[in-house]
């Protein structure tokens, strides 16, 4: 300990967005400088170049702390293998930061307004440090709940307000006492890590930055809920993650954490990862425990719930990664401390994935109650290239498109749904005045027809009529009457689908009709599309007002179908013009419609 907080560190993120931006050759240049510039021998204190998980900024990745004896971190991004030698010289050896290469006030912006608790050790340990993890209360969580009854640890969960992170909210204490009261010796335990919402990636961060957390949590459901058995249903997807926390897994065994006698603790828990396929139903918790057994991924009609009939017939709890993450934290500082954080229905802190039209996307903590404009603007820095705000999906492709009028809602259970949205797996997908409602309707329905196990008829068939008549109405061909069914249809598969996945399927229909139904009028009654983004409804015509005279559709046409001339309009001869959509594509100005 004493020997660590005397030596300089150079924590590099290398989850995975960390990793595809060049985190590993950043790495490795770091080391090769590092000897060759002799920093041990010339300031007297080891350099550790250490790999630590996502801090939550990836659209500046490759992110870098230098972490001096005694001194705040400085946080450079963008850094790249030639930046090294210089960060090393100037600031490693001269203890001079190089102002130019440090990343901007944004991040600071970016920081300021999260509450950084399940990713407080993301970004700060080595992630496959057994010795970091145990420097930063790793497995204090569990050493306190055993001091305690079982029943009194679901009290304490209870107590703190812990609601499933997964999507539906429900209790968590609540749950593991179901699945306590059950009857029987023999109970599961699930970690739910198949995260597979579109531009979701929260669990995969935590599972790749902080792998012993989530054991930890899960051991203390496993000694409260009276479980000696726990599976990680994880998406092979994950390669990153899988491989980190088997490594956490196996290093538990090997120290005697996990197998008979936890910790010396007085109770058994042995655990395994079961990496799925990849199939967006499994993650919904019939589906997944029939993949485990060998089964194909269906659902399966409730009751029995998984609490009394679950995984193989026995009694099984199942929550999420985020909900186990947060476990621990409630034992290290109990669950009054937990309550104090977020709002009257939703305790404790949220974490979303911001993708989309926003500055910086990425990864956000934030405590529950935070509105969505505080997410979007003071959080991510607002829109991309300053456009103007539409819409955000919250809840994944099971969710709801929220407008501007919406931005003042707090992001917690309760009012995400009262606004027509859900909290989900804590997706947020952000889009500006260029995107289409009804294509958005449209592809978050073609998403989850795909998805669809097939198993019940509402389901299997009612999404993919749904999905054919937005097709018609984004292709010009809306025919009056379509709104109205596509409600009733929408309404009857919610009522009558087997499992959540088609329950919830037509969310994004019934909030885009909800709040945009002008749009879905414009294209049926006058064939036009008022965000220019459906292609089948262009003109390919130049709007005066918005063009710009750059010239850049007149470069791209491969038909010389553009006219224009330095400082000019540009004018579409639709004689020759092919409709091939490159003018289009190559306008940043939205200036043809």
């Amino acid at each position: 300990m004493a020997a660590n907080a005397d030596q300089i560190k150079v924590l590099i993120c290398q989850g995975t967005g960390g990793l595809a931006s060049g985190a590993a050759a950043v790495a490795e240049a770091f080391e090769q400088e590092v000897a060759k510039q002799g920093v041990e021998a010339k300031v007297g204190k080891r350099c550790a170049v250490i790999g630590t998980g996502c801090r939550g900024l990836c659209a500046n990745d490759v992110l870098v702390d230098i972490e001096l004896p005694e001194q705040e971190a400085v946080t450079y991004d963008f850094v790249t293998p030639e930046m090294v030698p210089q960060i090393v010289e100037e600031h490693v050896l001269g203890n001079e930061p190089v102002a130019k290469k440090m990343a901007g006030p944004y991040y600071a912006k970016f920081l300021e307004k999260q509450q950084r608790i399940i990713f407080s050790r993301c970004g700060t340990v080595d992630a496959d440090s057994l010795d970091d993890f145990l420097s930063h209360k790793g497995f204090d969580g569990i050493r306190k709940a055993v001091t305690m009854k079982p029943e009194d640890v679901i009290e304490e969960v209870k107590k703190s307000g812990l609601r499933g992170r997964g999507g539906g909210g429900f209790p968590t204490g609540v749950k593991w006492s179901f699945c306590k009261a059950s009857p029987g010796d023999t109970k599961y335990l699930i970690c739910n890590a198949d995260e597979g919402d579109p531009g979701a990636f929260m669990d995969r961060s935590i599972l790749e930055g902080d792998p012993y957390g989530l054991i930890e949590g899960m051991m203390i459901a496993a000694y409260a809920i009276g479980c000696k058995f726990a599976y990680v249903y994880c998406r092979a997807e994950y390669p990153l993650a899988i491989k980190r926390l088997q490594k956490a897994i196996d290093t538990c065994y090997e120290k005697g954490f996990l197998g008979k006698d936890c910790l010396g603790l007085g109770f058994d828990l042995d655990m395994r990862i079961k990496a799925g396929a990849g199939a967006f139903v499994c993650g919904e918790e019939t589906a997944l425990m029939a993949s485990i057994e060998g089964e194909r991924g269906m659902s399966r009609p409730r009751p029995p719930f998984p609490a009394v009939r679950g995984l193989w017939g026995y009694p099984t709890n199942i929550n999420n990664v985020e909900t186990y993450a947060n476990v621990s934290y409630i034992f290290y500082n109990g669950a009054d401390w937990y309550s104090s954080i977020g709002t009257e229905g939703t305790k404790g802190t949220k974490i979303f994935a911001l993708t989309g039209k926003v500055k910086h996307t990425g990864l956000v903590e934030v405590p529950a109650g935070t509105s969505m404009r505080e997410v979007i603007y003071d959080v991510c820095g607002g829109i991309l290239n300053n456009r103007k705000f539409k819409a955000v999906q919250a809840g994944g492709p099971s969710g709801g498109c929220l407008p501007a009028e919406a931005l003042d809602a707090q992001v917690d259970y309760d009012s995400l749904i009262k606004a027509g949205a859900m909290m989900g797996s804590g997706g947020l997908v952000v889009m500006d005045e260029t995107t289409c409602m009804v294509d958005i309707a449209r592809f978050f329905l073609n998403f989850t027809r795909v998805e669809s196990c097939g198993k019940c008829i509402p389901c299997r068939i009612g999404l993919k009529i749904m999905l054919e008549i937005l097709e018609r109405i984004t292709s010009g061909e809306g025919r009056e009457g379509d709104l109205e069914l596509l409600e009733d249809m929408a309404y009857d598969i919610k009522k009558s689908s087997l499992c959540g996945l088609g329950q919830t399927a037509p969310n994004p229909v019934l909030s885009t009709l909800r709040y945009f139904r002008h749009e879905y009028e414009a294209h049926i009654k006058e064939k036009e599309c008022p965000s220019h983004g459906c292609k089948p409804l262009l003109h390919f015509e130049v709007i005066d007002e918005k063009c710009k005279k750059c010239g850049l559709c007149y470069r791209v046409c491969p038909v010389d179908a553009v006219r224009w001339e330095k400082k000019e309009l540009a004018v579409i001869d639709k004689e020759k013009c092919t409709k091939c959509t490159s003018c289009y594509d190559a306008c940043r100005f939205m200036a043809i419609k």
